[in-house]
Formats: structure tokens, C-alpha cells, sequence
């Protein structure tokens, strides 16, 4: 969803900021005024066309820029930069990219109808997608994907043990090459972690030694060792117990006491006793960690990805070895596999073609509702009779033809549409199936174009059905249309001190109805018509959005 917008040196638009909320806002104002320089810089942000035209007179460049939400609950800054010398630069979230990554990373998030650029409906490969979400096949389409995928991964295995006999050689050769190495190593799971340690003992083996002795002495030997001193201590606790009997629970405890500190004292001496304190030691140590690191770096990170590398390589060298008795086991898979891809695309295929007539009809009678009474569509399908052809969509491709004028045959829905036509074609696709995520935001532009009366109204009460589920922006020159909206943004366009000027403002209330009213009987505007503008407002108007305007020129 669009959440904020600036526009900075854009054509006629000086400087603006709008805030937009979920829901239907539409936008009006006299031609010219600059309504599609909004679309325009809202099309800049998803990748659209940048050139140095762009940028208003006596500016250096021109800035838009959008904050977005996306439906995993985060915010994306887009912004876009044009220079006078047509260069252009793009960020996302303060990072720069390409225009094509800028498309691909924000291409979801806005469809703008009515305009050429970044029209879904001008991409034939959409029209499956919808075809088979308007026919519920989404379960169908994705049981024919998994058989394709798990078709593909064992022929590609086939496809890798059956190449030729040199290069099976020579691979063969790398893959013993690189298992010796490891064998020859043997490294052990956690090996590299325990010579860590011991190198540290032997690293400090002196200084391990003489804290031992100096402990031990101190516990056990010493002219003022702690056990000797302890026997002192218990005869007290015993004097005082049979004075008192409170002392009693410390003395119970005095076998424990000594049995610990005996413990430590022995063990003190062993460990120092044992600790091997030979340079050579400590090489043997640092040779091996070196040879283990060297491993890791190789076939790692960890010792436990080079056993699995051992594991992986050993498949694969006994795979090479037995290529010809494991290339007939997988070329009964694949034919297992294919078998199952063609099962499930062509059950997919049958469901598609049974739904594409009802499709077409539905959306014929959507259409007619919109003043295009008299079109048909089609869906046409290519099917791929060659393997190599066949996809994760199945065996065909699918594509809408459309004829809106009588007596002329179907084309290409993409060849043949006008702007306005295929804003109409979109809305009534809308109605039918999407296959976008809720709240993504849809602007329609020339939605309007051609037609007027109760048509406009039916094209109304579609957008604001939309605004149910996506953000819907309608740039219109109809009051039927504009009524209907839940916010409404009035662009103007003026001139100060010699220069175009274009302002955007959030209009309310009685501004609102001089608006429409406006758009109703012109320039002269009377108060019968206000009346009709009110009245319009009241019976169809949703609850009025926040919109907020922020700034404007």
C-alpha cells in the first residue's frame, strides 16, 4: 500500500507531500492539470521510463519519492532521482539498484491501468495465472508444479551420470582425488575443537604445573597447608557440638569436607604429574590443527561439512562407477516421474479449457456493464507439443483475445485495447479473480474514458468494491465516479510569478461538493447543481478516509 509521496521539480509539480490511507481516494481536477504527472512519478518509482523532459525548468532534477507498506507488516522507502541530463538513480531503502532490480523488488506493490507502462494485463503470461485462479485450480496448478519439479531434479541426475565417458573420467579422477585427501586426514567430528584446548594446556604447561603444585602444596604439604589446619578446626567443632548442640549439623558434614578437599589435593598432583610438556607435543598439536584448517577452508566450514563432503563425494564417485546400472534405475524414474507430471497437467489442462468458454462469457457480461456491450473475448491457448516446452504451469500457454468493436476479429488483448479500454478490462478482471496479495495498491487512470450516466456509476460502486480489499487511487473526470470515493484529492493547476504551478489538496465537506458540482455544470456552477453534487455525495460516497495533505503548492 502507498503510505506517503513526494514529488519534488516533477514537470509542473514544484514541491508536494500527500499521506494516503487504505481505501478508495479519487483524484480530479481540470485536464492539464497534471493528474497524470502523479500516475507518471508513482510509475517512476516501480521502474517505469525516466528522461531529463521530466525534470521542471531551472531544476537540476527531479525527486520522487514513496514510503510503502508491504504485507508482511514492513516499511519500503523507494526513491528516484532524474538529472537534466537524463540519467536516473534509484534506492531502496537507502540502497542503490538498477531499474530493472527496482521493477523486479516494486513492480508488486503498484498496477497502473490505463497507462502502457507496467500494465499486467500486457503481459500474456499473466493471463493463466488468472484464468486459473478465477477457475479455482490454484490446488491443481500446484500439484502439476511439485510433479514438474520432482520430473525435473531426476532427470537432471540422469542427465549428469550420462555424460560421456571422458568426462566421467576426468570428474571420476577429481572426486578420488579430493575423497583421499579427507581419508587421509580422517578427521573426526569436534577433533578441531578438542585440539583447541589441549594446545592451550601445552601452550601453558609450565605455568599449569607450578599453579598445581603451589595448590597442592597449600591444600596438603605445605608447612600451613589447609587439611593439617582443618584437623584443628573439627576438634573445636566437636568440643563446641558437645556444648551446644547447633554445632552438631557442621560437624556431620566434616567426612564430606575432608573426602573433597582429599580429591582435589590427589588430583592437583596427578594432573601436574601428567601434563606432557615436550615442544614436541605441542608441535604434533599445531601440525594437526593446520591440517584440519586446511580441510575446513576446502570442504567445510566445520569438520562436520567435510564428513558430509566425504559422504556426498562417495555417492557420487560410486555413482560414476556404476553409471550404466544407475542410469536404467533413474530412467525408470523419470519415465515414473513424467508419467505424474503428465497426469496432473493434463488433468490441470482439461479444467482450464472446461473453464475458459464460462471465463470469457462472465467476462463479456462484466464488460457489457461497462460500456462495452458489444465485446468478445476469448482465451486462446498454445500448447507445447515438445518436452523442453512443458513447464511448471503445464503443457500449455494461455492468452485473452478481445474484439470491442463488432465485426472485427479477436487479437491480443495487449495489441488491441486502448488505454481506457483496458483500465475497463482490468477493473472487470478484478471482479472475476486476482492474484494479488490484499492491499496492494491499484491505480486506474482513463478508467472513465467513453463513457458517462449509469455506466459510470457501475464502474463506481466496482472501484469502491475494490477498496475493500486492495488501495485503489481513480484519476476521473466524472461526478458519478468521484462520489463514490472514501477520500477526495482536488490538483489544480495556477501561475505564480510567471511559472506553471501545480497544488494538490485534500478536499472536505463543501469544498468537496463545489468540486463535483464542478465537475457537473463547469465553470458556472449554481446552487441546484451544488444540490445534485450533495445529494450525489450522500447516496453514494463511502466514510471519508484520512487522507492527510502535508504540504502543498
Amino acid at each position: 500500500m502507498l503510505r506517503f509521496l513526494r514529488i519534488q521539480h516533477l514537470a509542473v509539480i514544484d514541491r508536494l507531500e500527500l499521506e494516503f490511507e487504505p481505501g478508495f481516494t479519487v483524484l480530479t481536477g481540470e485536464t492539464g492539470a497534471g493528474k497524470s504527472i502523479l500516475v507518471g512519478a508513482v510509475g517512476l518509482l516501480v521502474g517505469g521510463r525516466a528522461s531529463a523532459e521530466l525534470v521542471r525548468t531551472g531544476e537540476e532534477q527531479a525527486i520522487v519519492e514513496a514510503i510503502f507498506d508491504t504485507d508482511n507488516g514492513r516499511e519500503t522507502i523507494v526513491r528516484r532521482e532524474v538529472s537534466t541530463l537524463g540519467r536516473s538513480r534509484a534506492l531502496i531503502d537507502g540502497v542503490l539498484t538498477t531499474s530493472a532490480a527496482l521493477r523486479d523488488a516494486c513492480g508488486g506493490l503498484v498496477d497502473l491501468h490505463g497507462q502502457h507502462e507496467h500494465q499486467l494485463l500486457l503481459d500474456p503470461s499473466s493471463h493463466l495465472d488468472l484464468l486459473d485462479e478465477y477457475a479455482g485450480l490454484r490446488a491443481a496448478r500446484s500439484a502439476a508444479g511439485s510433479a514438474f519439479a520432482a520430473w525435473q531434479q531426476v532427470r537432471g541426475e540422469r542427465d549428469r551420470l550420462l555424460t560421456g565417458e571422458r568426462e566421467k573420467a576426468a570428474r571420476a579422477e577429481f572426486l578420488a582425488f579430493q575423497l583421499a585427501e579427507i581419508d587421509r586426514v580422517a578427521p573426526k567430528e569436534g577433533e578441531d575443537e578438542e585440539l583447541t584446548v589441549r594446545r592451550q594446556v601445552l601452550s601453558n604447561a609450565d605455568k599449569l604445573q607450578r599453579l598445581c603444585d603451589d595448590a597442592y602444596n597449600a591444600l596438603y604439604e605445605g608447612d600451613n597447608a589447609a587439611l593439617p589446619a582443618l584437623g584443628v578446626v573439627w576438634k573445636r567443632i566437636a568440643d563446641l557440638s558437645a556444648l551446644d548442640p547447633k554445632f552438631a549439623t557442621y560437624l556431620d558434614s566434616r567426612d564430606s569436607i575432608k573426602s573433597q578437599l582429599e580429591d582435589l589435593a590427589f588430583f592437583l598432583r596427578s594432573y601436574a604429574s601428567g601434563i606432557d610438556s615436550s615442544p614436541a607435543s605441542l608441535q604434533d598439536v599445531e601440525d594437526r590443527l593446520a591440517v584440519l584448517e586446511r580441510l575446513k577452508r576446502k570442504h567445510g566450514p566445520t569438520l562436520a561439512d567435510v564428513k558430509g563432503t566425504a559422504v556426498r563425494l562417495r555417492r557420487e564417485l560410486s555413482d560414476l562407477e556404476n553409471a550404466t546400472e544407475r542410469a536404467a534405475q533413474l530412467d525408470v524414474a523419470v519415465a515414473g516421474a513424467r508419467d505424474a507430471f503428465v497426469r496432473a497437467a493434463g488433468s490441470l489442462s482439461r479444467a482450464r479449457r472446461k473453464a475458459a468458454p464460462v471465463f470469457s462469457a462472465n467476462l463479456e457480461q462484466a464488460l457489457a456493464s461497462l460500456a462495452m456491450t458489444r465485446t468478445r473475448c476469448e482465451v486462446r491457448f498454445t500448447d507445447a507439443d515438445a518436452e523442453d516446452l512443458w513447464t511448471d504451469r503445464g503443457f500449455e500457454q494461455g492468452e485473452f483475445y478481445i474484439s470491442p468493436n463488432p465485426g472485427e476479429d479477436v487479437r491480443p488483448l495487449a495489441k488491441i485495447a486502448s488505454g481506457g479500454e483496458l483500465s475497463r478490462v482490468m477493473l472487470a478482471l478484478r471482479t472475476l479473480a486476482t492474484t494479488d496479495a490484499p492491499g496492494k495498491t491499484l491505480i486506474f487512470d482513463e478508467v472513465d474514458a467513453g463513457i458517462g450516466g449509469a455506466v459510470a456509476d457501475v464502474v463506481g460502486k466496482r472501484l469502491q468494491a475494490l477498496a475493500e480489499q486492495f488501495q485503489v487511487l481513480c484519476i476521473t473526470h466524472l461526478p458519478q465516479i468521484a462520489a463514490y470515493g472514501q477520500a477526495h484529492v482536488r490538483i489544480s493547476k495556477s501561475v505564480r510569478n510567471d511559472r506553471t504551478v501545480t497544488a494538490v489538496q485534500q478536499i472536505l465537506g463543501a469544498e468537496r461538493e463545489q468540486e463535483l458540482a464542478r465537475m457537473i455544470g463547469g465553470a458556472d456552477i449554481s446552487e441546484v447543481v451544488v444540490a445534485s453534487a450533495r445529494e450525489m455525495l450522500e447516496n453514494r460516497a463511502g466514510r471519508p478516509s484520512s487522507l492527510r495533505r502535508r504540504k502543498r503548492t
